[in-house]
């Protein structure tokens, strides 16, 4: 068994508790309520900019120039592509200007981030590798999942449709074959060390959503409204 269908198969119990989580579930059934969207759209839009940091600093870290080339190419495709559609959500959703600038991350977002700039600052390559490709792989799976759902809703059609295209597939699958190609040329030790970023990051996606669902927000806003 390869190295990343390992970390696949360890990861599956929570990567199944997100295939079953209400957000996806609704999404797919074009049933999940507006706002929790919209929340999640704008969280959303903050992890792909540390998500893209984090790929260039994976380019910085590759071997050859090859490697960093196609890391670049995936930073790049992931402000230009991905941040393009979250701008067209932004825009169907009546994201105001005032909105953006008054933007707090949620505390499972900032969580998620900083466990990528760690795993990132901290290792190689393959450590990099493995804290972000459960974002890539696990929204694959869950687009091949949601692809014959009609939710009948053109926001939540466009996110479907996204994430179960060839294009999205052909870079979750060049990062799988990379994760794998590392993994052999390094020791147990670090092999480990990525196993366990790949599975943190799992348990990340799992709370992204939840996240979303619950509308999330720090325990000082919670008191405040408490109030």
């Amino acid at each position: 068994m390869s190295f990343a269908k390992r970390v696949r198969a360890a990861a599956d119990p929570i990567w199944q508790a997100s295939f079953c989580h209400p957000f996806v579930q609704e999404l797919g059934q074009g049933t999940l309520e507006r706002e929790k969207f919209r929340y999640y759209v704008m969280q959303d839009a903050y992890y792909l900019r540390h998500f893209a940091r984090v790929q260039a600093l994976g380019a910085a870290k590759a071997p050859d120039l090859a490697a960093t080339a196609r890391l670049a190419h995936h930073a790049q495709s992931t402000c230009e592509a991905e941040l393009s559609l979250h701008e067209t959500f932004a825009e169907l959703l009546n994201i105001t200007e005032a909105e953006r600038a008054a933007f707090v991350p949620a505390p499972t977002a900032y969580a998620y981030t900083s466990h990528m700039y760690r795993a990132a600052y901290e290792g190689h390559l393959g450590d990099v590798i493995a804290a972000i490709l459960p974002c890539y792989w696990l929204y694959y799976e869950i687009g091949e999942r949601l692809k014959t759902c009609q939710p009948n809703d053109p926001i939540y059609e466009k996110w479907i449709g996204t994430y179960s295209s060839d294009w999205f597939r052909s870079l979750v699958e060049e990062q799988i074959a990379r994760l794998d190609a590392i993994a052999e040329a390094v020791t147990e030790e670090e092999r480990s060390r990525m196993e366990q970023h790949f599975l943190i990051s799992s348990e990340y996606e799992y709370e992204f959503w939840d996240m979303a669902y619950r509308l999330e927000r720090w325990p000082s806003a919670r008191l405040a409204a408490s109030r």
